[in-house]
């Protein structure tokens, strides 16, 4: 069960760690001092995605789960835990996500050809 719980943390990490720096645009005619400008901008507004709250929300409703499951199973404690720490990697890895599909969607519309 430990290494189960550590493996979900490492995943968790490894989740969380998609980020705004690996949007790829196309930088012909690009004048660069303005997309960094641009992207300062729209990274700015990729904090107003509740990661905290997807996070917050994702453990909770796991917790719930892994608890129903743990009754059945004979182990709801352990069983809850598990289903908060899962559930917590998903809400994370969903905010990280929509914080770049932000980023994304706000370069798209400053006219910048984004590549991934």
């Amino acid at each position: 069960m430990k290494r189960y719980l550590a493996s979900v943390a490492v995943l968790a990490c490894i989740s969380a760690c998609t980020t705004t720096d690996e949007i790829i645009i196309d930088k012909k005619g690009v004048d660069m001092s303005r997309y960094d400008q641009d992207l300062a901008e729209c990274r700015s507004y990729a904090t107003e995605v509740q990661t905290g709250k997807k996070v917050a929300k994702g453990a909770a409703s796991g917790a719930v789960v892994g608890g129903m499951i743990g009754v059945i199973t004979g182990d709801a404690g352990k069983a809850a835990g598990v289903g908060a720490v899962t559930g917590g990697a998903r809400g994370a890895s969903e905010g990280s996500e929509d914080e770049v599909q932000v980023v994304k969607r706000c370069l798209q519309g400053r006219g910048y050809k984004v590549l991934n």
